[in-house]
């Protein structure tokens, strides 16, 4: 389906000067890969700080564990998120303290605790009295801060009813852990990835409240609360600017907790390192599925394996453009495996220009989280998305 002439608002999301670098260092360089540009990551680490003075950033390593990215963060004062000890290990090697690392996974086995706590993390998560007493085994003393289940209403990429559990069993948690000789140190939650709807803060700092005050009840003074993630990267579906969401957060803490506010903790992924990267792909093959179809299949030379999993259920709409020129085109937009779930975006059509063929570049624009980190080993013999860093 041809439309008016191609166009795409190119510097919105980067200038030409920078666009330019990014066509000459990726000249010679085989595709898929992804570029992560580490001066913007910085530029979002001040930017956060900035607006957010009052907490304390312990990045998601799991958004995207270079370690050319690690160390940046490490360099700018960031504290660390992990999600597993082979995470841990790496904050290590690159010579991150114990201090400032956090173990955010409520689901951790017994030896994994044990690990953690031997190399000297001392603030865990927990949502279940299972977790708790492995904890009170194997990391006898430790701060422990417990998950509240959220909804993720407005989140593009939600991270509802797996994580977390109902403020009345956190409150049971919470007097349980001081008798088994670990500190009720504070709560988290998390408002789901991408989230579009800021209001999502308020509802859970409330809860957070309640329970502050439900363990004062009983004389326990817990001192934290952990933000998690959810604020955004530039996607193609707007949101808010930071600012909008720090002053909001912010106010919505101040009116449960006055100027006394505990210890706040956020865990930036997608919004520190989305923006930083570019994956660039090559067009493999246009197709139509019968004569008279009006839609072109684009097959890339990446797709959900490849690392783009999160355009599942085409839940995040990539910024993407090519340099042709010509009418827009309406297409579907496929990956390169023999995978039939490999369809990137059917429902939601992408235009490019009628003049795109096998062979054209594209630039997956905010591809800097949760692309290389959860691509494929060796799915069809493709191998991991490579990552370049400038």
């Amino acid at each position: 389906m041809r439309k008016e002439s191609y166009e795409f608002p190119l510097e919105e999301f980067i200038s030409r000067e920078e666009f330019k670098k990014i066509k000459k260092f990726s000249r010679d360089k085989e595709t898929p890969f992804l570029i992560m540009d580490l001066r913007k990551i910085e530029l979002m680490f001040d930017e956060i700080i900035g607006h957010m003075p009052f907490a304390k950033i312990h990045y998601a390593v799991k958004a995207n564990p270079l370690d050319e990215v690690v160390l940046s963060l490490k360099n700018k004062g960031s504290n660390f998120d992990v999600a597993t000890v082979y995470e841990l290990d790496q904050l290590l090697r690159l010579g991150v303290e114990p201090e400032r690392i956090s173990y955010g996974n409520t689901i951790k086995k017994e030896k994994d605790i044990v690990y953690a706590f031997e190399k000297g993390v001392r603030l865990f998560v927990t949502d279940s009295e299972s977790d708790l007493k492995k904890l009170s085994k194997y990391a006898p003393g430790s701060r422990v801060f417990f998950r509240i289940l959220t909804e993720s209403d407005g989140a593009d990429w939600p991270l509802s009813r797996k994580f977390g559990a109902h403020p009345d069993l956190i409150y049971k948690m919470i007097l349980k852990a001081e008798k088994l000789g670990l500190e009720p140190y504070g709560l988290s939650f998390h408002v789901g990835s991408q989230q579009r709807d800021i209001g999502q803060w308020d509802s859970a700092i409330a809860k957070c409240k309640y329970l502050f005050e439900a363990a004062a009840s009983k004389g326990i003074k817990l001192k934290m609360i952990n933000l998690g993630g959810g604020f955004p990267a530039k996607y193609l579906s707007p949101t808010n600017d930071l600012e909008t969401y720090a002053r909001e957060i912010y106010r919505f803490l101040s009116e449960d907790f006055g100027d006394e506010l505990p210890e706040i903790l956020i865990e930036p992924g997608r919004s520190l390192t989305g923006d930083a990267g570019i994956i660039v792909s090559e067009v493999v093959m246009v197709s139509k599925k019968a004569r008279f179809n009006q839609y072109r299949w684009v097959f890339l030379d990446i797709g959900k394996f490849g690392g783009l999993i999160e355009t599942l259920d085409e839940c995040i709409k990539y910024p993407i453009y090519c340099e042709k020129k010509g009418c827009a085109e309406e297409v579907i937009l496929a990956g390169p495996t023999c995978d039939s779930m490999d369809i990137l975006y059917e429902d939601h059509k992408y235009s490019f220009p009628h003049t795109l063929k096998e062979g054209n570049r594209v630039y997956i624009f905010t591809t800097g989280a949760y692309t290389m980190s959860y691509s494929s080993v060796n799915f069809n013999g493709f191998p991991p998305l490579k990552a370049y860093v400038i």
